[in-house]
């Protein structure tokens, strides 16, 4: 009985994956949601808007500033916090 239970719940699984693949939308496409607004703004205006020499830099720099500020803060802090957890007990050298 619990073969049979586990073929049943496995092959719904597997039905539930290939229908969410299936509605993925094709390669390329310019329709999709990857391809909305915030996108073509970006490629169409950076450089004008931000003064950068490049496209990712005017994206990195001026647009998510913030939030590579913010995610380079919670890695330092992490890599501090994993340092202090690992450092030796008698340990005064840092």
């Amino acid at each position: 009985m619990r073969k049979f239970t586990a073929v049943i719940l496995t092959s719904l699984l597997i039905g539930i994956i290939f229908m969410g693949v299936s509605e993925i939308p094709e390669f390329g496409k310019s329709d999709v949601p990857a391809h909305n607004y915030v996108s073509k703004t970006y490629l169409e205006e950076t450089v004008k808007e931000t003064g950068a020499l490049n496209i990712i830099t005017g994206i990195i720099l001026d647009y998510r500033a913030f939030d590579t500020f913010v995610e380079a803060t919670v890695l330092f802090t992490g890599s501090i916090v994993v340092l202090i957890v690992l450092r030796k007990e008698g340990d005064t050298n840092g």
